[in-house]
Parts: structure tokens; sequence; C-alpha cells
């Protein structure tokens, strides 16, 4: 499968802006510019009047110029060396690639090869999420991260000593992504599945449920992480901005959980609930 890259040039912050509005019609994976961004679609996904619509919905607000190329599947490890830099999160956790080298005064430390896969530690919302576990208890806990990108959450969920850890996600990029990084960390999943949470049909329950996802599929499917989700277990959410923090809290408080803390960082949202009996 071929893909689309869109080389954006815009002004600051428009970069984070667009790249959310970009995740709701397709894009899956970017990288930061000095001008701007990279963003990237399976050729079939994509839609240039989709593009033109959402870019000319922005140009009174600020000065946009993009380019379009194909480009085949390829090992976008070359690419990402260049542009990938560790990533500090508040001091606790150190996450890297495999050309970085360890720094072991960090309590934990993560390794990342991110690929075509969405989730290095870089954007505000996996750098909340990976902060918001930190100060949960996962000890021997059942995990299930939903729409895993890189594997990334999983990962520490199992460093901080979840029983058992699994993944899912809809892309096959990502799939092997997280497989690839789940070897690098010597953590061994339960499971890595292809589909949305509605196509699995998991017949198992968790203790702790997490998905970074965008606004659209978390108002979708909230409901479903919660019928995955034990009594007292824990939801960690993020993918959405802060004016989108109502539409998701009282979705989740309706199906009969309380917030427990939530963040923001950039306008974005991170934030966890539990499941109350």
């Amino acid at each position: 499968m071929d893909f689309i890259q869109i080389n954006v040039h815009c002004d600051s912050p428009f970069g984070e802006i667009l790249t959310a509005e970009m995740g709701e019609i397709g894009f899956t994976s970017f990288v930061e510019t000095e001008l701007g961004f990279e963003a990237y679609i399976e050729e079939d996904e994509f839609s240039h009047p989709a593009v033109q619509t959402l870019f000319n919905n922005y140009r009174k607000q600020t000065r946009i110029w993009y380019e379009l190329k194909k480009i085949p599947k390829v090992n976008w490890n070359e690419e990402w060396e260049k542009n990938y830099d560790p990533i500090n999160v508040d001091d606790k956790v150190y996450v890297r690639a495999t050309f970085h080298e360890s720094q072991p005064q960090f309590p934990y430390e993560i390794v990342i090869n991110p690929k075509m896969s969405f989730g290095t530690g870089h954007h505000e919302t996996t750098h909340q999420m990976l902060a918001l576990q930190y100060d949960i208890d996962h000890k021997g806990k059942s995990l299930l991260d939903i729409g895993s990108g890189t594997g990334i959450l999983a990962i520490m969920g199992s460093k901080l000593g979840a029983s058992s850890v699994a993944a899912t996600d809809v892309d096959e990029w990502c799939i092997e992504n997280s497989q690839d990084n789940f070897d690098l960390n010597e953590v061994k999943p339960n499971f890595i599945k292809k589909g949305t949470i509605r196509e699995l049909a998991l017949k198992d329950s968790y203790d702790l449920v997490l998905a970074n996802i965008n606004t659209n599929v978390l108002l979708d499917e909230i409901p479903e992480y919660v019928k995955l989700l034990n009594d007292g277990g824990y939801l960690f959410l993020s993918g959405f901005y802060e004016s989108d923090l109502p539409k998701v809290d009282e979705l989740v408080v309706g199906q009969g959980l309380k917030e427990v803390r939530h963040t923001t960082r950039k306008n974005w949202v991170g934030i966890v609930y539990q499941k109350v009996t």
C-alpha cells in the first residue's frame, strides 16, 4: 500500500491544530519540520477535497501552504532518526529510540522505534498519558491499550508492574510496529489485534483501559470501553481538546465513572476515570 505525504507550512501554533484536524480525516502519522509538519495517509483513504476544505477553513487565521507526493511503503526508521529526539516525561520516564544512549538515572526507560506509527511521547496526548499512568498503581493489574500506535502505553503499563497487557489498533503498520517495540522492551503482550473495538468483540475485562484516539472515535466507542472495564478499574483517555472535555466527561460520567484526575498541555487533555460500584 502506497502513502500520500503532505508537507504543510503554517504558522505556529496552528501546526498542533491542523494535525489534530487531519487526524479526524484519516491521517495517521506526523513529523514536525522547521516550517510546519509532514502528514501521512494511506492512498486509498486520501481525499484531496477534504484536505482543501480543511485548509480553506483556516486560511483566514493563518498562512497555509502545502505540497503532495505519493511515496511507497518503506522502512521509516531512517527518516525518524533524522527527526526523533528523546523525551523526558517529568523526570520519571525516558523515551528513546535504539540509536540514543540509555539514561539509567530515570526510574523508567522505554525504547520506541516509531516507524510510521503514532505515539512516540512527543505529542502532548501521549506525554500526558504516560504521566497519568505513573500516578496510578498498575501492579498485578490487567491492561488493554486501544489504538495502541507504537504500543508505548502498554509498554509503560508493563514496566509499572501490570500482570498482563494487550493492544489493539486498526492499522497494520501499528500492529507490526507495536510488536517490534514490545520485543525491544522485552514485553510479552497477551495479544496485539487488528480491528475496531466492536469488530474484535473481546470477551475478557480489564483493570486498566487506555485510549489515546481522536474525539469522534472516543465519543463513539466510550460505552464499549466501559463494558471492558472491571469494577473499580481505571479508564485513561486522551486525544481531544479542552473544548471537547464537557462532551467526553458527560458521556463517561453517564456510564457510571468518576473523574480521578485530568491534565492539560497545549489545550490537549489527558484524563483518568474510575468505574465506581
